[in-house]
């Protein structure tokens, strides 16, 4: 093992441990024998890189308590090299798991993924041989064909004219809308969403804020709405208190975060959904609590979607292409079946949203397979061709 000096001691070399909150799985790690390196815990991803790049830390290893799709995961490991930090094994510490997401894990380059619960002997010969190997294995790693169809000039030059062409014509309507979002609620004018895009990279997703960001509590204060019986109500009021909807409590966490201005809400009340899964009658109410009155009709006009075009300019997305996912529902598309479309690049508008038009509400199976299409035939002829037959769809409202 290499070791460093600092101050005249000698310090040996560190294994990076993210986002480990749990005491049991912290305790696990450090009654495991890595030989000779010390562990060293961050709370994020963001805070292993700015102390490793300030502080030159001698890491040898990280292991992130995140799921392959999360933002301690194939976002990660992307964001080091993207700063172009040392390469050095990575492994990760997940829940759910799946031969999909171990081709997709490791072809990303991730070493290794333990899944919950974990075998000490197992974790300990992995981490050690990687961390003793690590050279001689990244000098003899084949070279992978990329099945990624990058985005030509044409495309690429075609997107930031009419991106930056439509920002700049729509910018007063732009100002009004923030003005106005801002004049009527508290919070970020913007939010962002993680997404899943081109080769299943994680990007974030901007939109205009169309919700209160205390949601769950003006649920609560509107709770005397329901026609219940006293059993019934307190149930309820049970359900909107609660801090993880029963998705996010498999995982632990909030599988549906958004996130503007240092503020971080939920995309999907638990309250609200179980609420209306059961017939509330305060459901029935016509307009939803959750959404502003500038936020119902910026989602109506689909103007909420307009912050889409700077993740255009940005290369995150093109104008035309399937459109990002959520990660809790890409992490459901691993299959043969439908890992194609993220072959294809992210898009405003695509194959789908043309053939939707005039045809009614188009079922899931139905969209992904166009999807697939659209990645198997993409071209930038194939793409001015979708612009020609549906200029109203490159805003159309997203349901995803």
């Amino acid at each position: 093992m290499v070791e460093e000096k600092i101050n005249g001691s000698v310090e040996p070399p560190i294994v990076a441990m993210v986002g480990f909150e749990d005491y049991a799985q912290r305790s696990f790690f450090e009654n495991c024998s890595f030989e000779g390196v010390r562990l060293v815990y961050f709370d994020n991803g963001l805070k292993l890189a700015q102390e490793w790049a300030d502080q030159g830390l001698e890491i040898v290893a990280i292991i992130s308590n995140s799921e392959i799709l999360s933002n301690g995961g194939l976002s990660l490991i992307e964001t080091l090299k993207n700063i172009q930090m040392p390469s050095v094994p990575f492994f990760l510490v997940v829940k759910y798991f799946n031969p999909n997401l171990r081709i997709l894990a490791l072809t990303a380059g991730i070493s290794d993924v333990f899944r919950l619960p974990m075998h000490q002997a197992r974790v300990e010969k992995r981490i050690t041989f990687f961390v003793r190997n690590w050279k001689a294995l990244t000098k003899s790693l084949a070279i992978r064909p990329n099945v990624i169809r990058p985005i030509g000039p044409a495309k690429r030059m075609f997107d930031i004219f009419f991106a930056g062409f439509a920002l700049i014509m729509l910018f007063p309507l732009l100002l009004l809308v923030a003005l106005s979002i801002w004049l009527e609620s508290k919070g970020p004018v913007f939010y962002y969403s993680l997404r899943a895009g081109t080769g299943f990279k994680i990007f974030r997703f901007y939109k205009f804020r169309s919700m209160y960001v205390d949601a769950d509590q003006k649920i609560k204060d509107l709770m005397h709405l329901n026609q219940y019986d006293i059993d019934r109500g307190e149930q309820q009021t049970m359900v909107a208190d609660s801090v993880l909807c029963q998705d996010c409590s498999q995982t632990g966490k909030c599988q549906y975060p958004l996130y503007g201005d240092g503020v971080q809400w939920c995309e999907k009340d638990a309250g609200y959904f179980n609420a209306a899964n059961s017939g509330s009658a305060f459901f029935k109410i016509a307009n939803d609590p959750r959404i502003t009155k500038i936020g119902n009709f910026i989602r109506n006009t689909s103007i909420d979607e307009l912050p889409q075009l700077w993740n255009v300019i940005k290369g995150d997305m093109s104008i035309v292409g399937n459109r990002p996912l959520p990660i809790y529902e890409a992490e459901k598309l691993t299959t043969d079946k439908y890992v194609l479309r993220f072959a294809a690049p992210a898009g405003i508008t695509g194959l789908w949203q043309v053939e939707k038009r005039g045809k009614g509400e188009m079922s899931e199976e139905e969209r992904l397979l166009l999807d697939n299409t659209y990645a198997k035939n993409q071209s930038f002829s194939n793409d001015i061709k979708l612009i020609l037959k549906t200029l109203p769809a490159l805003f159309q409202k997203e349901s995803v």
